[in-house]
Formats: C-alpha cells, sequence, structure tokens
C-alpha cells in the first residue's frame, strides 16, 4: 500500500538533486516524442508531400496546433523561411521549452515556442495558416474552438487538418475522427472546404478557409 498517496510522491520527487531531476524530464520528453512519432511514421505520414501541398511562401505566420514532439513543426519553419514565423503550439508544459531548445539546436530562429490552454491557442499575432496533425480530437468543443481560432487568422487564413481515420486501432482507441464530422463541425464554424488530399492512407488531409465577416472581429 502507498502511502500518502500523489502528495508523498511530489515531495519525494521535490528532494530529488537538480541534476537528478533534469535527467528525469529529459527521459519524460523523450518518450513523448516517441509517442509522438513511433517507427516508421516518415513512409506512410510523407511529411514533406503535406508540407508541399499546403502551399507555403517564405514569411508565411504558421500556428502548428498542438506541436507535440515538432514532427512537423521544423518542416514548415524551413518551408517559410528566415522571414516566416512557425508558432509551435501546445498544451503539455514539458513540449514547448522542449521545442525552442531543439530549434536553437537546428538554426532555426523563426521558431516560437507558445504555450496554449485546451480552449485558447495564445497567439501573438494573426496567422496565414493553422495546422493540426493528429490533435483535432483532443479538442473538447471543437466547433466554438475553431470560431474563436478564426480570430486568430489572417483575411483569408486557411486550417489543414490530419487526423486519423476510425478504422483498425485508431477506431478502438479513440484517437481519430472521419473526415465527414471534420467537414461539418468546421463548416458550422464559418469555413469552407478548399481542399481534400486524398494520398495518405492511414488519416484524412482537409483545407479549409475562413472569409472574415464584421462578427469576427
Amino acid at each position: 500500500m502507498i502511502v500518502g498517496g500523489r502528495g508523498a510522491i511530489l515531495a519525494a520527487v521535490a528532494k530529488l538533486p537538480d541534476s537528478v531531476t533534469k535527467a528525469l524530464r529529459r527521459a519524460r520528453i523523450a518518450f513523448k516524442r516517441f509517442a509522438y512519432s513511433g517507427f516508421g511514421r516518415d513512409r506512410w505520414q510523407q511529411p514533406d508531400r503535406v508540407v508541399a501541398e499546403l502551399g507555403l511562401r517564405p514569411g508565411d505566420r504558421v500556428a502548428d496546433l498542438g506541436a507535440g514532439g515538432g514532427y512537423f513543426t521544423f518542416r514548415l519553419a524551413r518551408a517559410v523561411g528566415p522571414s516566416g514565423v512557425v508558432y509551435a503550439v501546445d498544451t503539455d508544459r514539458d513540449m514547448p521549452s522542449a521545442l525552442a531548445a531543439r530549434a536553437v539546436e537546428q538554426g532555426l530562429g523563426n521558431v516560437v515556442a507558445v504555450e496554449a490552454k485546451p480552449d485558447e491557442p495564445g497567439l501573438p499575432e494573426p496567422v496565414d495558416l493553422s495546422f493540426l496533425a493528429n490533435s483535432y480530437h483532443h479538442l473538447p468543443d471543437r466547433r466554438t474552438y475553431f470560431a474563436l481560432l478564426a480570430r486568430h487568422l489572417k483575411p483569408n487564413g486557411r486550417v489543414a487538418i490530419v487526423e486519423a481515420t476510425p478504422t483498425g486501432l485508431h477506431r478502438l482507441v479513440g484517437h481519430a475522427t472521419s473526415p465527414e464530422a471534420i467537414r461539418s463541425e468546421l463548416q458550422a464554424a464559418g469555413y469552407t472546404l478548399v481542399a481534400d488530399h486524398g494520398f495518405l492512407p492511414r488519416q484524412g488531409f482537409l483545407v479549409f478557409e475562413h472569409r472574415r465577416t464584421p462578427q469576427d472581429d
């Protein structure tokens, strides 16, 4: 039997030497990065083709919502070039600082880490594109979220969603959303579907555009 429960565990961790605490944090972040990417993801995710289909231009502002371990973040950063910015947004308190450190290691000064709230991305400026990969299903109230997200988009800004389809294991664990549900929810939030890419074997890849109205301001 564990005496003291979670409080006792946290108290014990607080007494660990700083070097041990840092080592545990590095191990925790490494595990999370692996959990986000797994083995052989490049083969089925086709990240370079996904980014190419987004048609990003030098100087674009992009929000990588649910950036996780940065699988797409750094590819997006290279696509928009030094004059562009990629905001690596995540609600996991471990990830933004880890992504900022990796950006420095890779010499990418155009990656800005943002620690967000579940219902608010916390973006410091409007963006040309909000990109979500395997994070759509985590959002609690998606229609409200995307209606609010429109305020963080530039005029005619886009939202691109790469999301696992509910088949096989994804259907069992619930980490998936059907393209039909995504289309319905985004349209209800005021977006128009502008592209439906069908080349990913495990995921849908939909792109939406939002045309701002005075009610959005």
